[in-house]
């Protein structure tokens, strides 16, 4: 038997995933603070759960980059996008692709979003955030 534990698989590291709704308590330096806990990285908040989300600054924001957020859209009126220390617009193509799911999109600043985002989820709205990491 391996000291890795029962299925001798060694450590198995699983998406980082909350399977609830929390407002966001803090964020900077990379990462974000909730829930009683600590996420180093971008997130996406659903209505399924918050989630770790492989974004940053310098990728760009493309219809396969949301594709979550895209799957999770039956229970989303509003998206905001926190596109990190500064505003960057949405393309053409992703605003069209929310749109047709029913999801209205906001981008703004990741602090401006999060503060919205907690505004939004008190009043118990619809509401997602995908939140890129400053």
């Amino acid at each position: 038997m391996s000291s890795f534990g029962p299925t001798g698989k060694g450590i198995v590291i699983r998406e980082a995933h909350f399977p609830g709704r929390a407002q966001i308590d803090a964020y900077g330096n990379g990462g974000f603070r909730f829930a009683d806990m600590s996420h180093r990285g971008s997130l996406l908040l659903l209505p399924s759960g918050i989630y770790g989300w492989e974004m940053d600054e310098t990728m760009p924001l493309s219809v396969e980059n949301f594709r979550r957020v895209l799957d999770d859209a039956a229970d989303i009126e509003v998206l905001l996008v926190g596109t990190g220390a500064k505003l960057r617009p949405l393309p053409a193509d992703l605003k069209a692709a929310l749109k047709a799911k029913g999801i209205a999109s906001d981008p703004m600043g990741t602090g401006a979003a999060i503060r919205t985002f907690n505004i939004m989820l008190a009043e118990q709205r619809a509401v997602a955030a995908a939140l890129i990491a400053v």
